[in-house]
């Protein structure tokens, strides 16, 4: 089994976490483990994953699908921006 260190931020706590996930996980699946990871009690779904600035929109496939290499940066962030206030 091949795996992918990643870096991901969440911007929720503006914090890399750093974690290892097989090429074979879906990209549904990485973003539901960092925003546990980040202690994000929102719903998976109202979060999209970006990768080299572009959204990955179909979240059913995989890193290695997607070509998503070792040592990647992704982002995982809020849908629609909340009004700051």
């Amino acid at each position: 089994m091949t795996t992918r260190h990643l870096r991901v931020m969440v911007h929720e706590i503006w914090d890399e976490l750093v974690m290892v996930q097989p090429a074979e996980a879906s990209i549904a699946s990485v973003k539901a483990a960092a925003l546990a990871a980040a202690r994000v009690v929102e719903s998976p779904d109202d979060f999209t994953v970006k990768f080299r600035g572009a959204e990955l929109r179909d979240e059913s496939r995989s890193l290695a699908e997607l070509g998503v290499p070792d040592d990647a940066n992704l982002i995982v962030l809020r849908r629609a921006r909340r009004p700051v206030r």
